[in-house]
């Protein structure tokens, strides 16, 4: 039983390895391709987040004055909410910066990664991992 065991933990092993479920290395050009694409894109929506700002700030001052003279209470819901959309877009360019900052921390050279196991851990018995490591001699605890 425990044989049997082993012989599907074996062929499960080397039906997956790490080799097979990591993506396939992008090649530079297409890597320098996609660096100059988010650019792109990042400096259309920050452009663009900036003009709306302005755009909305300029009609925030017509609308303060237009709800002034009205005294209409649609007129001061529009104001409000002019407002609140201008803080949103503002709130949304911030964001924008985030992601950025993000993107430039995951373009780090994988051979660059620093990262250091400390501590493994086997689930098993000694004798599994006897079986695993290739070890055909099993040490028993009265010998």
């Amino acid at each position: 039983m425990e044989n049997q065991a082993a012989q599907r933990l074996a062929a499960t092993l080397d039906k997956e390895t790490k080799a097979d479920r990591l993506p396939a290395p992008l090649s530079k050009a297409k890597e320098k391709r996609d660096a100059v694409e988010v650019r792109d894109d990042y400096e259309l929506s920050r452009d663009t987040y900036k003009e709306l700002i302005a755009t909305g700030m300029n009609s925030l001052d017509s609308l303060a004055e237009l709800a002034k003279e009205s005294e209409h209470p649609r007129a001061f819901e529009v104001l409000s909410r002019s407002i609140k959309d201008i803080g949103d877009v503002t709130d949304k360019l911030m964001d924008l910066q985030k992601s950025k900052i993000e993107i430039e921390k995951l373009k780090v050279d994988p051979s660059e990664d620093k990262t250091t196991t400390n501590n493994n851990l086997f689930v098993g018995s000694t004798t599994d991992l006897q079986r695993l490591l290739g070890d055909s001699k099993i040490i028993n605890g009265d010998n």
